[in-house]
């Protein structure tokens, strides 16, 4: 079962999200919170395998919260996915480097919102479906200056090639199309490059292609 946590300050948007991942034969809603700081409290106490967590909450919001939850060692299996009423809240560009494994609009359809669940668990979902390629254009925009391929020297010729189109917003398929490889060598590149940088997640991972200087915003057409 994947255990889900609610993090919202609405109690009827916590209602809606629960009455439909606990629909789920493999999910169940593990617990919620109404603020960052009973996030946090949760987190700890429960250890749910993914967190639906509001930018804006109360005491202590989404983005502090994520940064305490992924700064924590005995945290790291969990995965955060921050909530937001617009695509591109100026607030999700931070929550990515801050360890959130992407994020999902409220109004996102009721099978969109559990195929991410269960592909974040997976390590393959990265942003709210339908909108990828903008929002990573938009965020590589804001980024800061490439910090140097330094720390790719450890990397493959062919994982940064691969590291470069996760950057890009490509699917394992689409991956595996470009390279003429299968889906599952494709997978085992990226899982090889992340396990190499350190990262947490894909979403990481696009991160230090844009910071590293492999990817540009030109880039994505």
């Amino acid at each position: 079962m994947i255990r889900v946590l609610l993090a919202d300050d609405q109690s009827l948007v916590r209602a809606g999200f629960r009455a439909l991942l606990d629909a789920q034969p493999d999910i169940e809603v593990a617990g919620e919170a109404a603020d960052g700081a009973e996030a946090l409290a949760a987190v700890r106490e429960l250890r749910p395998d993914v967190v639906l967590m509001d930018i804006r909450m109360p005491r202590l919001d989404g983005l502090a919260a994520t940064r305490r939850i992924t700064g924590e060692p005995g945290l790291r299996d969990v995965k955060v996915v921050m909530l937001t009423t617009f695509e591109l809240d100026e607030y999700v560009f931070e929550a990515i480097r801050s360890g959130a494994s992407g994020f999902l609009v409220k109004d996102t359809e009721p099978d969109e919102l559990v195929r991410a669940v269960r592909a974040v668990v997976e390590g393959d979902a990265l942003l709210s479906p339908g909108v990828t390629r903008r929002l990573i254009a938009e965020f590589a925009a804001r980024s800061k200056q490439p910090a140097g391929a330094g720390e790719l020297a450890r990397l493959t010729e062919r994982e940064r090639e691969v590291m470069a189109l996760v950057g890009m917003g490509l699917s394992n398929e689409e991956i595996a199309r470009r390279l003429v490889v299968s889906p599952l060598t494709a997978k085992t590149h990226v899982s090889r490059t992340m396990v190499k940088l350190g990262a947490r997640d894909r979403a990481q991972l696009v991160v230090l292609a844009y910071e590293a200087g492999l990817v540009r915003p030109g880039w994505l057409g």
